[in-house]
């Protein structure tokens, strides 16, 4: 008869509508006449619900029991004994709010890292300090992970989620912050630091006791697991001073771009880097244009949109201090590797010094020598590099 006579599908609905009908169910694999129930429902400036029982591609007892919810809070008789075979049911008050406490008291420890002696730093990647009682040393300990810091997938090595290396020099300044070291002296990747796609690493800064204006600092991770045992990887090494010269440094890059540079071409760079390995992804893509006088390398770069908000947090965001260094890395891709598709990392950094925090936008000045000048958007010092070396990791 369907294929033979009219159906009169609207006819019915709104003859069932009309009658008080207010709850319809269609069963079937996957619900096709819903939506014209509702239709129909509007043309006649009637509220009903329309509700399937079961959907393509979703568990079938999971899907009719959201159902069959659906129909009881829109008014079905639901028989909740044969529905759960006797099994128990609890019945839920029927008031709105009952006004009774059940959080946990506040005992000391919990939540408080200052309850038990640690002391709270404040930092996106740095979570607690502590002093340790025999010594004159500290330790910095923090957790990363690409959950709880989603950006950091958007630097990948050869496919694998890692660690920028000027994540390393962020960790160092807030390092010398707390012990009054204002200069990174020294600092000398050791072991990339990878990150796996799910669960976090445990992170320990380890600050030594001060030899006279020098503090050793070493950067320590593991991975998070229920073997304690499991031993800690060291991946930077290197030397925190107190600068005995603090004044801002007299570089002016407020001549933009600079007198005499050649524009290059930065069209095509990311991709040519992720050819070599180098997964920069939009967290880092922050090149925005390049130039060269002589030896001299200029690029302007800035933290996309979605985390400039990070900024402030920062000593200076790890994605816009990598990305200052974007063209050098392609640079010694090229001289290091002869099309061999090597990968090459900043690994060796001296002379780091900081003059201003929270910068999104940086003017970048690489000297031949490995020097590098950071200024704001205005050509004002940022901060200073003497010397930043490449290596293939």
């Amino acid at each position: 008869r369907n294929l033979r006579q009219p159906v009169r599908f609207d006819a019915a609905v709104e003859a069932a509508i009309q009658a008080g009908n207010e709850l319809f169910i269609e069963v079937s694999p996957h619900p096709v006449l819903t939506g014209a129930v509702q239709q129909n429902a509007e043309r006649l400036e009637r509220r009903v619900a329309a509700i399937g029982t079961l959907r393509r591609a979703e568990e079938e007892p999971y899907r009719l029991l959201t159902s069959l919810a659906e129909a009881h809070a829109h008014g079905a008789a639901v028989d909740w004994t044969a529905t759960f075979h006797g099994g128990r049911r609890v019945a839920l008050p029927t008031y709105a709010f009952q006004h009774e406490r059940y959080w946990l008291p506040d005992e000391p420890g919990s939540g408080d890292i200052g309850a038990v002696g640690l002391g709270a730093l404040g930092h996106p990647l740095l979570g607690a300090a502590v002093r340790l009682a025999d010594s004159d040393s500290v330790v910095l300990t923090g957790r990363l992970s690409l959950h709880t810091h989603p950006w950091l997938v958007d630097h990948a090595v050869a496919g694998e989620a890692v660690l920028p290396p000027a994540a390393f020099v962020e960790l160092a300044l807030r390092a010398g912050d707390e012990v009054g070291c204002d200069v990174v002296e020294e600092l000398t990747l050791r072991a990339p630091l990878v990150l796996p796609p799910s669960g976090g690493v445990q992170v320990q800064l380890v600050i030594g006791a001060p030899a006279g204006a020098r503090r050793s600092v070493a950067v320590y991770s593991r991975v998070e697991s229920a073997d304690e045992a499991q031993g800690w990887v060291q991946h930077v090494a290197g030397v925190l001073a107190a600068g005995t010269d603090t004044a801002v440094p007299s570089f002016d890059l407020s001549q933009w771009p600079p007198a005499g540079a050649r524009p290059l071409p930065v069209d095509g760079l990311y991709e040519r880097l992720a050819d070599r390995g180098h997964g920069y992804g939009p967290a880092f893509q922050g090149l925005r244009a390049a130039w060269q006088r002589g030896t001299d390398l200029f690029a302007e770069v800035a933290l996309p949109a979605d985390i400039a908000g990070q900024a402030a947090q920062f000593g200076m965001h790890p994605a816009l201090l990598d990305a200052a260094l974007h063209l050098t890395t392609a640079n010694a891709d090229s001289a290091t590797d002869h099309g061999t598709g090597g990968i090459t990392l900043p690994s060796d950094w001296s002379g780091v010094r900081l003059f201003a925090v929270g910068s999104s936008v940086l003017r970048v000045r690489v000297a031949a020598d490995g020097a590098v000048q950071l200024a704001d958007g205005v050509g004002a010092p940022v901060a200073a590099v003497d010397s930043v070396a490449s290596r293939r990791v």
